[in-house]
């Protein structure tokens, strides 16, 4: 595909349209191996060798575009475009780290090069989606959807669908019924938790025998499960709960595997706060034997032993907390919040847990996201237009990049973690 200069898909953002490319198409010799046949670059640029385990992408929730990031130079390469409605969207990254999955709310399931900043792959494979997961193997995509409901599976590399699983249930009133699913995440194998946010239940699907799906069903697992996430060693699966105060807990290595409830009533005695923005579980804090997760309708985060799965202790925060996320050697948890708070992030050392400093990036902070070995941190402001880069170390502020209404930050390292 042959794109004019005026391009938005070749235009750097920020930074001149004629360097916008350069130093991002991977080239040299023509026949070494996985080269990129320098016809398949955009025109008008000298393909030169590059990695791509220091890259990443930031949506623009606004734009339906998302830009390619250097996280080393820190520096914006390119802005994809053409990738729909962005205003729920993640990502996830093949094994080899050169193709990202952009998960879009209006159900389309986008695959990028990163090596030549093109969409290669697109379906619409939903009316209503909030994001996905990929096979630990690298060559399973799945897409949970709110319409129809349920979960899809794709082949990683066509996009082929190869799987179809409906969330159905059995309401109350003895009626067929379909639900939204929420949190996937990827489990050791070919298989993906999942939580149905309408049936109260938590299903784990193997798909290692495709087209056959193997499903595990665990039913009244708590009211209305909003997300999930899978612990780091693949034991556990965790829903946070949005219609009772607490959390269900799955331990996936038991013979057999039952759901149980941790920090239940965690509430009890007080009124709940108004709930502005639902809490994310994703970006799991864990630091040495303990974790920390956001209160739904608490200005609390709270810290469980993930030996026991008790709670040992709460941290007072600025308000209601959005994202409690560690840094990768677990020193520090960074949170933002909701509204009216959603300007401020708070920085807390997890030796005795106290305040390290308050920072205010810029209105509302909507997503943070560590390098790979966790020097600097990304931090969203969607209001204000900006990404703001901070040392972790000094919590100096080194850079900001203006970008239109950006949200979710996502880094390739990704790909070498286990439920990112």
């Amino acid at each position: 595909m042959n794109l004019p200069p005026s391009s938005p898909t070749r235009r750097r953002l920020g930074l001149s349209a004629g360097a916008a490319l350069a130093g991002l198409w991977l080239g040299g010799c023509a026949q070494a191996p996985g080269a990129v046949d320098a016809a398949v670059a955009a025109p008008g640029f000298e393909p030169v060798l590059r990695g791509t385990g220091d890259l990443g992408l930031v949506i623009l929730r606004a734009s339906g575009a998302v830009a390619l990031v250097d996280t080393s130079q820190r520096s914006v390469l390119a802005r994809v475009d053409g990738l729909g409605d962005l205003s729920h969207a993640s990502a996830v990254f093949s094994r080899d780290m050169r193709y990202a999955y952009v998960f879009g709310r209006d159900g389309g399931l986008s695959k990028i090069d990163l090596l030549t900043a093109r969409v290669v792959r697109r379906v619409m494979q939903a009316g209503n989606s909030i994001g996905g997961a990929i096979s630990a193997d690298g060559r399973l995509v799945a897409a949970q959807n709110y319409q129809p409901g349920g979960v899809k599976v794709f082949d990683a590399d066509t996009l082929a669908l190869r799987a179809d699983i409906p969330a159905t249930f059995t309401a109350a009133d003895g009626t067929q019924r379909t639900s939204r699913v929420v949190g996937l995440a990827d489990l050791p194998g070919q298989r993906f938790a999942f939580s149905l946010f309408d049936a109260d239940a938590l299903w784990v699907a193997d798909c290692s025998a495709l087209p056959a799906v193997r499903l595990q069903k665990f039913e009244g697992i708590g009211r209305s499960p909003y997300d999930g996430l899978v612990t780091p060693d693949g034991r556990h699966y965790i829903a946070g709960l949005f219609g009772e105060d607490g959390l269900a807990l799955l331990d996936l290595w038991a013979p057999q595997p039952q759901v149980r409830r941790i920090l239940a009533g965690y509430g009890r005695g007080q009124a709940p706060l108004p709930v502005y923005k639902m809490p994310h579980l994703r970006g799991w804090a864990v630091a040495g034997r303990k974790a920390y997760l956001p209160a739904v309708g608490r200005h609390e985060v709270l810290v469980v032993d993930t030996t026991t799965w008790q709670e040992v202790g709460r941290i007072p925060v600025a308000g209601q907390p959005v994202f409690v996320i560690a840094r990768p050697d677990g020193r520090q948890v960074w949170v933002n919040f909701a509204v009216p708070d959603y300007h401020r992030v708070q920085v807390f050392d997890t030796v005795d847990e106290h305040l390290v400093t308050t920072l205010e990036p810029g209105k509302a902070v909507l997503h943070m996201e560590f390098t790979p070995r966790g020097e600097q941190v990304w931090i969203s402001s969607r209001d204000d237009d900006r990404v703001s880069i901070y040392d972790t170390r000094t919590l100096a502020l080194l850079q900001r990049l203006t970008l239109p209404a950006p949200s979710g930050i996502f880094f390739t390292a990704r790909a070498q973690r286990l439920g990112f």
